[in-house]
């Protein structure tokens, strides 16, 4: 009962044997539980780092502590693991975002082994087909743009089935927009129908297409996948796009979920309207980055300035700081 606190069952047990028995040593636990003085001590130092037993007094050395004590520390020392975590992923969220803008300057070196370009839609479909040949364990992606073009759409059936008939993973991060689009919406569904994982956020950073972990397929313009793409193989910079998508979608929405509104009362859309508008972004790009019209946008936004009393899109961000709706920068 106790193994989400980190305890294995034999740990658990001598747990719960001490409490019953406090006077009880190693040699009448080693009877009590049945299992060599070995284990025992095994189980011991288990409990001791998770702070459930003090070594500073007590029956050869160990003294149980009471539930409520151990309980308290042991999630005190969960919750900052999980702040250290927390404010690891954040870095590494960061770095990842910082990576794709310095990509999308400067473009990689192309001629390299681990850099392949892809020249127009089709030899892209042709490359993105061929995965769901050779992928072998999981397929990864970001598909931003609130309606996708049917031809696509249609292009997709067929790899994604091979995928998905073959047992791979397939997860994919689609934008809450897509609700507006009626041939996206359903191809999302006949995705979910055969067990693909499908969750949407209110922007997302790039198109991207991660296989195996090993291989990522980005465009060479951020708001022209049909231009061209990238196919990389470079591990350090695989893994930084990994590291993106895992942080994106823990804070996705699984699809035919009902996404719910934060403290502040905002939606996850509305949310990422008032941090685009801090950041200067004109009602057209954001737009583009939520998949929307631009006549949505400039209406959300507008709700958003009067929700906050404020007449211009600085003043939005200062006043959306101040009352705890986006960070300070």
């Amino acid at each position: 009962m106790l193994n989400i606190l980190g305890l294995d069952a034999l740990s658990e047990e001598i747990y719960r044997t001490m409490l019953a028995h406090p006077d009880r040593g190693i040699d009448g636990l080693t009877e009590l539980v049945g299992v060599s003085e070995v284990r025992v001590r095994q189980a011991l130092e288990r409990l001791s780092e998770l702070s459930l037993i003090s070594t500073s007094a007590g029956v050869e050395g160990f003294r149980v502590l009471n539930p409520e004590t151990a309980v308290d520390r042991l999630l005190a020392r969960q919750e900052s693991e999980l702040a250290t975590a927390r404010m690891r992923l954040e870095a590494t969220k960061a770095a990842a975002t910082e990576l794709l803008a310095a990509y999308s300057t400067l473009r990689p070196p192309l001629d390299d082994r681990d850099f392949e370009r892809l020249v127009g839609p089709e030899e892209i479909r042709h490359r993105l087909a061929a995965f769901g040949t050779s992928a072998e364990e999981e397929v990864m992606t970001f598909a931003p743009g609130g309606g996708h073009p049917e031809e696509d759409l249609a292009a997709s059936r067929r790899p994604n089935t091979t995928l998905l008939e073959r047992g791979i993973r397939m997860r994919t991060v689609y934008l809450n927009s897509l609700r507006n689009h009626q041939p996206t919406l359903h191809h999302v569904r006949w995705l979910s129908e055969r067990g693909a994982e499908v969750r949407t956020a209110a922007s997302l950073p790039v198109r991207m297409v991660v296989v195996d972990q090993r291989q990522a397929v980005l465009p060479l313009q951020r708001d022209d996948a049909r231009a061209g793409a990238v196919l990389i193989r470079s591990e350090a910079t695989v893994a930084a796009l990994c590291a993106l998508f895992e942080s994106i979608w823990d804070e996705a929405w699984p699809f035919g979920s009902e996404p719910v509104l934060d403290d502040h009362g905002l939606s996850g859309q509305e949310a990422e309207v008032i941090r685009l508008l801090a950041e200067g972004l004109t009602d057209q790009a954001i737009a583009t980055r939520l998949g929307v019209s631009h006549r949505t946008a400039r209406r959300i936004a507008a709700d958003l300035m009067e929700r906050l009393n404020a007449r211009s899109r600085f003043e939005a961000g200062v006043r959306a700081v101040q009352q705890g709706w986006i960070a300070a920068q």
